[in-house]
C-alpha cells in the first residue's frame, strides 16, 4: 500500500480517516459550523479528519438548482475555513484549468465520478503535485479503473486515492458491489468508500436527486468489514435544509454512531 501525507495525515498507513463536510459551500459561517463539529467528533474518536466542501457543483440535475459560490469566492471560504479548523481540505475540480488555482488552497483535488476518465483533468491534477481523489465512475468497473491509475502514474504522481461511489444501471438507484472495494486495493493505493452518495438515488427527484440516507450504517458498516483506508460522508446540521443531496446526507448528530461504529469494524480488519 502506498503511502503519503495529507498535511500531517499519513494515508495508506492503517488508520482510518475521514473525508467529511456539506455536499456544497453554504456559506463561511455554516460551513465553518459544520466542520468545526465533524472535527470535534473526530477528535473525539481520534480519527483524522479532512474536511470536504465543493465551491461548484457542475452536474445538478437542474440548470435552476444551486450549484455553489463558483472558483474564486468559493476559494477564499475553503482557505478561511482551512485557517480556522487547521485542517486538510478536499474540493472537486470539473475543468483542467481549476487545478491549478484549486491546488494552491485544496489539499487534495478531487475528481467527480462522472469525469473520472476525462485524461486532460487528470493529468492537470495529477501535475500540480497534490494528492488526487478519484470517484470511481457510476458507470464502472473497479477493474476498470485500473486505466485512470495508470492515467495519473503516467503523469508523475503516486498520491492517489479511490473512491467507491456505487454502481448505476439506470432507474433511479446505484448499487454497491463490495467486491469492488477488495478490487481496487489491488491497486496499491489507499481506497475510500463514499457511504452518502452511495445511497443516492440519481434523479430520484425529477429534478433533482433523491436519497435513502437510512442505509448509510448499513453500508458504511460493510466496507469497513472488507477493508477501507477512509471514509467518505457529506454531512449537515439539518439535511433537510441542505442546498445540494440532502436525502443522502448524515445528521451531525448521528455522525458520532455511524463513525464508532465503522471505526470499532475497522480496527478488527486492520490487526486481523
Amino acid at each position: 500500500m502506498k503511502k503519503f501525507k495529507i498535511g500531517n495525515i499519513e494515508v495508506g498507513g492503517g488508520k482510518l480517516f475521514l473525508l467529511a463536510g456539506p455536499c456544497v459551500l453554504e456559506g463561511f459561517e455554516r460551513s465553518l459550523m459544520i466542520g468545526r463539529r465533524a472535527k470535534e467528533i473526530c477528535d473525539k474518536l481520534g480519527i483524522p479528519y479532512i474536511f470536504k466542501a465543493s465551491f461548484d457543483k457542475a452536474n445538478r440535475s437542474s440548470i435552476n438548482s444551486f450549484r455553489g459560490p463558483g472558483l474564486k469566492e468559493g476559494l477564499k471560504i475553503l482557505a478561511k475555513i482551512k485557517a480556522e479548523l487547521g485542517v486538510p481540505i478536499v474540493t472537486d475540480i470539473h475543468e483542467s484549468y481549476q487545478a491549478e488555482p484549486v491546488a494552491e488552497v485544496a489539499d487534495i483535488l478531487q475528481i467527480p465520478a462522472f469525469l473520472c476518465r476525462q485524461t486532460d483533468l487528470l493529468m492537470s491534477a495529477a501535475k500540480t503535485g497534490k494528492v488526487v481523489n478519484v470517484k470511481k465512475g457510476q458507470f464502472l468497473s473497479a477493474l476498470e479503473m485500473k486505466n485512470v491509475v495508470t492515467k495519473l502514474e503516467e503523469c508523475g504522481t503516486q498520491k492517489i486515492m479511490l473512491t467507491e461511489r456505487g454502481t448505476t444501471f439506470g432507474y433511479n438507484n446505484l448499487v454497491v458491489d463490495m467486491r469492488g472495494l477488495a478490487t481496487l486495493r489491488t491497486f496499491n493505493y489507499p481506497v475510500v468508500f463514499d457511504g452518502t452518495h452511495s445511497v443516492q438515488l440519481p434523479g430520484g427527484g425529477g429534478t433533482k436527486s433523491a436519497g435513502q440516507s437510512e442505509f448509510v450504517p448499513t453500508l458504511t458498516r460493510a466496507a469497513a468489514a472488507v477493508g477501507i483506508d477512509g471514509l467518505f460522508l457529506e454531512v449537515h446540521d439539518n439535511p433537510a435544509e441542505a442546498l445540494s443531496d440532502g436525502p443522502n446526507m448524515v445528521a451531525l448528530d448521528d455522525l458520532e454512531k455511524v463513525l464508532s461504529d465503522v471505526l470499532k469494524i475497522h480496527e478488527v480488519v486492520a490487526n486481523d
